[in-house]
């Protein structure tokens, strides 16, 4: 059954204009064109939607997205990169979460630094916050 993108868009959960931009960057093949040159969709493009809405739940971006389907395309079960893709990004989340724990401590202690330093009556020349924090690494 042939679906316009708005149908199609509410179908598999997402706005037409996400179905545009995924068509032109080449998730979707290019649909069919009525002659008033309105774009129609079948079942397996709505699998596809679907397919893609799921993977950017899980954090894939549509580079990541389109190399998984040209996999499957190609005739490649992809499970393997999808793998590859999930593991590179928990990486980055633990590193993320590592940096924010780190980032945590630093203001923590720059915080705990300006009131000793406000209660000892020290004077600063803007803020005893900024002054009294150590550098750390850019």
């Amino acid at each position: 059954m042939a679906m316009t993108v708005g149908a199609a868009a509410h179908a598999a959960g997402v706005s037409a204009k996400a179905v545009r931009l995924w068509e032109s960057k080449g998730l979707l093949p290019a649909a069919e064109r009525t002659a008033a040159g309105y774009r129609l969709f079948t079942d397996t493009d709505l699998d596809i939607l679907r397919f893609i809405r799921r993977a950017k739940t899980l954090g894939l971006s549509l580079p990541e997205i389109k190399n998984i389907i040209d996999l499957q395309r190609e005739g490649t079960t992809p499970c393997a990169r999808v793998t590859e893709l999930l593991d590179t990004h928990l990486t980055e989340i633990d590193r993320t979460l590592a940096d924010l724990r780190a980032l945590r401590r630093s203001l923590a202690t720059a915080r705990q630094t300006a009131r000793d330093t406000a209660r000892r009556g020290e004077p600063a020349m803007v803020c005893h916050i900024i002054e009294n924090t150590a550098p750390t690494r850019a």
